[in-house]
């Protein structure tokens, strides 16, 4: 049995060719400078080759199936065990997945209400009780006369199969006629081919009638027969007259569970009838999004103070001249109905709320009068108004045009569904409930409140026997997401709305329940987006999954993380081509004494993040939001100071999100009609015109795809194209600046179309990536590469770092300025050239931060970021304190949300909302100057901060 896990000559990416021992079944912390070699080591060394010799010990037929990684620059591992990794990536946009549903809570609770729960009417709300075959029989006789009817035994529901078993054994039973997926056929005659991968449903018809002909006895005993075979469930079909695509009414009448007072009846419980995702369970109007994609007023009239003639109804100043004109007609006999004859002229605001309403909503009842001319005609009609907002929900149904429908999109909003009210289940499913509550409340519950729920709840000893091991399942789950510091997370929350910390914690909460043992798992920063108190949680529970006989490597920079560590890994000595050595190996003790650490200077105390000299007080003005209750926030009213450095803090749930993505920078975009969202609820933001312009830099991707890099989005490649387009010999040929780009004909390989890779596929093996034997993984064809700057060629410039291209276009001011402030931002480790899709999100907005910074100051800009330390050693937080402190020099407002109290500790103001997260959290705790907040009992960011201030 291996003890360690030995690397030797580790290549891969800028590791130089690193031996590396680690012990196992320890904590083991990489850290190191942003860039200096630690996810070359940890994820595409470790992770890869551990993944990469799993999935080779399974057959070929299995491995077609899977994806498998690339063999690592190495030449020796050993006493690698299986890997796992729980990386720091979004959790996907799919709206269907939740917390519930990705931890597999939902899962179980679904079985919970199927087996346990007391359905209740969706009507009345009494609890449902199942019907006799006499009252059934009752029911029957009291409807309309002569009308034609069929009673049904369901033998198979929603099953997948050929099913010839069962059409065998309704002909042997004799049965003449069934129902199946809809249609009535005659067994004997020719019968549908089922196909075995789909789900059908199949009824054996069990008697035809005619209501008010048929003897009580006959009917009574074919009730009887129907729910023998259809164990307890019987299918009513009844003509209906009044349809007339000759459409049958139909009910399913159940001996169990039917309401006599409403008439409602509903089939067994099963756990489909809670899921979402299937046509059992789901609402029909939302499918089980609890979602509808709706025409907006406020976005359909996104500036009610202009007139129509000025374009007040956005959607309808584009499309065909003749639709223009067919609208403008609609509108002036809308005005003359109304007698409002400068209707059009005056703001829309302006006009009679009942005339707005008409506009919007459409006339009801009330007929219009309408006249146009069209083909040289007039033409006259009198009918109702079907409303600007209809209107554009029929072009957007029935147009075939996918750029109308995308340009109608704009104007579009998710709202709840009005059927389900966003609770995305049938009226029958949101009805049973157990304890007094049904599936959706407790999926609106937060985790620890999820979890209580379960200690007050009453079951008699049948409903404890059933629901133990269930249960059990549900509060492991829920435990587990309560240590890794997830308590306040809502379990109906959407994933796609988890940060990336929020979606790897969720990842390692999941890991831990799986109870696996002898396994290497490599976790990326966990500790991102996680307040200073939640941290103790996390690495308690880090700590857990290593006693429990596995190997656990972190990718971290926080401090108190490499503090737990059993051994630690410390990469450098500086990032990009100067990174890739072991600076430093041991126990942390043993790290702060190696003198070239960087790190060990900083956990010994020897390096710190200085205090500003003084705290900047701003320009005496600043942005007030009024009674912000968005989500979780108890109508607060919070203050901003422009002109300043102003961090929003507090736990993880606290409401920070709420407060400046949702609300603020909603009503920004409004303001500077960049956006068209509607903002969290909220009584008034004054101060928005002390703000010239607002500057999201967030951690999306810089690009979707590979072709994006650093130097397209900084606008630093076109700059670098226009110069050699400008050399003589580029003249002398001919060549334009489109010449040397990768993305157009002329200049770029055309056997790899640019991309210097081509992609070979190996059915069973990984793909391949192979490089472009045209031009040797260069991107242009020869003519293009034989142009010079300097001795390089346009491949060898992209190929560059930026503290190399710096260097090299030091000459060149407005370029130089551009990479320079790359290079201030901590990136100057990475490649001009650089695929976008592989930079990590706290990358992405230090290129953005970047391309901002480069341009020419204005002041009087708000900047908000989203935790910028991710990703950053505390050597780069210094680098970045600088940076932005050099915007707010500039007379711009930084306001930034962040947990990292190296930072938090530079700014002039801080906002502290809390005490805790979810529903115990939302209030404005602590607001002042660090030295302020860090003397406020109550607030537990003050607390570490009164620590962190002393040293």
């Amino acid at each position: 049995m291996f003890k360690d896990i030995i690397i030797k000559g580790a290549r891969q990416h800028n590791l130089k060719g690193i031996n590396v021992t680690i012990p196992r079944h320890k904590l083991v912390v990489i850290t190191g400078l942003s860039g200096s070699g630690k996810s070359s080591l940890a994820f595409d060394t470790l992770y890869a080759e551990g993944q990469r010799r799993y999935v080779e010990s399974l057959s070929s037929y299995a491995r077609q199936f899977l994806d498998q990684m690339q063999k690592p620059d190495v030449e020796h591992i050993e006493g690698l065990s299986p890997a796992i990794a729980i990386e720091q990536r979004t959790a996907g946009s799919n709206p269907r997945s939740t917390v519930a549903t990705t931890t597999e809570i939902y899962d179980y609770l679904r079985l919970l209400y199927a087996h346990i729960g007391k359905p209740h009417c969706p009507k009345c709300g009494v609890a449902i009780k199942g019907q006799s075959a006499e009252a059934i029989c009752e029911k029957i006789i009291t409807l309309p006369p002569n009308r034609k009817m069929m009673l049904l035994a369901p033998y198979v529901i929603g099953r997948k199969g050929e099913q010839k078993d069962i059409l065998d054994k309704l002909k042997r039973d004799g049965f003449v006629r069934a129902r199946i997926d809809g249609e009535i056929y005659e067994l004997d005659g020719k019968l549908p081919k089922l196909e075995k991968n789909i789900r059908h449903s199949i009824e054996a018809v069990v008697d035809r009638l005619v209501t008010g002909k048929t003897e009580s006895s006959r009917l009574n005993d074919s009730i009887e027969l129907a729910l023998r075979c259809g164990e307890g469930v019987i299918t009513v079909l009844l003509e209906n007259p009044e349809d007339k695509k000759g459409k049958w009414t139909e009910e399913q009448i159940s001996e169990q569970l039917a309401c006599v007072k409403c008439g409602i009846s509903f089939g067994q419980l099963a756990p489909r009838n809670f899921s979402f995702n299937s046509p059992y369970g789901a609402c029909p109007t939302c499918n089980g999004l609890g979602t509808q994609l709706i025409f907006d007023p406020e976005m359909v009239i996104p500036d009610p103070g202009r007139t129509i003639k000025q374009g007040a109804i956005p959607p309808w100043r584009r499309g065909p001249r003749r639709l223009m004109i067919y609208y403008k007609h609609l509108l002036r006999c809308i005005a003359e109905h109304f007698g409002i004859e400068d209707m059009v002229t005056m703001p829309f605001k302006d006009i009679p709320k009942n005339v707005r309403d008409v506009l919007l909503n459409g006339s009801g009842d009330d007929i219009i009068k309408f006249d146009y001319w069209r083909s040289g005609k007039m033409h006259k009609l009198a009918k109702p108004f079907e409303g600007i907002l209809k209107n554009l929900q029929r072009r957007y149904l029935e147009t075939e045009s996918e750029d109308v429908r995308e340009r109608l999109k704009k104007y579009m909003a998710r709202r709840c569904c009005p059927e389900c009210k966003g609770n995305r289940l049938r009226p029958e499913s949101l009805a049973v409930k157990v304890g007094d509550i049904g599936i959706h409340k407790y999926n609106e519950l937060t985790v620890a409140d999820a979890d209580s729920f379960f200690e007050k709840l009453k079951l008699n000893d049948e409903e404890k026997t059933i629901a133990h091991e269930v249960i059990r399942e549900i509060r492991s789950r829920l435990s587990f997401l309560k240590d890794v510091g997830l308590s306040y997370l809502n379990l109906n929350r959407e994933s796609g709305t988890l940060s990336g910390g929020e979606a790897q914690r969720i990842r390692l909460a999941t890991q831990i329940g799986s109870g696996l043992t002898g396994v290497l798992y490599i976790l990326d920063e966990p500790s991102i987006g996680l307040h200073q108190k939640d941290n103790v949680k996390l690495l308690n529970t880090l700590e857990k999954l290593r006693d429990t006989g596995n190997t656990v490597i972190v990718v971290e920079h926080d401090l108190d993380t490499i503090r737990r560590a059993d051994y630690v890994l410390d990469l450098g000595p500086g990032a990009g081509r100067h990174g890739g050595e072991l600076v430093a190996a041991g126990t942390p003790k043993e790290v702060e004494k190696t003198k070239a650490s960087i790190t060990g200077k900083y956990l010994s105390g020897e390096r710190t993040v200085p205090l500003p000299s003084k705290r900047i007080k701003g320009d005496g003005k600043c942005l007030s939001i009024e009674g912000a209750e968005h989500n979780n926030l108890k109508k607060i009213n919070v203050k901003i100071p422009l002109g300043t450095f102003c961090c929003i803090t507090g736990v993880s749930g606290s409401g920070k999100s709420s407060l400046i993505d949702d609300t603020l920078r909603v009503a920004l975009d409004r303001h500077f009609k960049i956006g068209t969202g509607i903002p969290g609820k909220h009584k008034k933001i004054s101060g928005l015109d002390n703000i010239h312009k607002v500057i999201v830099i967030d951690q999306s991707p810089i690009g979707r795809t590979p072709r994006s890099n650093p130097a397209t989005y900084t606008d630093a490649f076109g700059i670098i194209r226009d110069l050699y387009a400008k050399l003589p010999e580029s003249k002398m040929r001919g060549y334009k600046s489109g010449r040397f780009s990768f993305n157009v004909k002329g200049g770029r390989c055309e056997e790899c179309h640019g991309d210097g890779m081509k992609k070979i596929e190996m059915q069973f093996l990984p793909e391949v990536y192979v490089t472009c034997s045209a031009c040797r993984g260069r991107r242009f064809n020869r003519e293009t590469l034989s142009v010079l700057f300097k001795g390089r060629s346009i491949a060898d410039v992209l190929e560059m770092t930026v503290t190399d291209a710096a260097d090299f276009f030091s000459a060149i001011p407005k370029l130089h300025r551009k990479l320079k402030t790359l290079d201030e931002v901590g990136l100057g480790y990475i490649h001009l050239g650089q695929p976008a899709t592989t930079l990590s999100g706290g990358e992405a907005q230090r290129v953005k931060l970047s391309a901002e910074l480069a341009r020419i100051p204005r002041g009087h800009t708000l900047y908000i970021l989203d935790e910028p330390t991710t990703g950053l050693h505390i050597a780069d937080v210094e680098k970045l304190l600088e940076v932005l402190m050099r915007l707010r020099d500039q007379g711009n407002t930084v306001l930034v949300v962040e947990h990292n109290l190296e930072l938090i500790k530079t700014a002039d103001y801080i906002i502290d909302l809390g005490p805790e997260g979810g529903d115990k959290g939302g209030q404005l705790v602590a607001e002042g100057t660090p030295e302020q907040v860090a003397k406020n009992p109550k607030s537990f960011t003050g607390q570490f901060l009164s620590e962190i201030l002393k040293k």
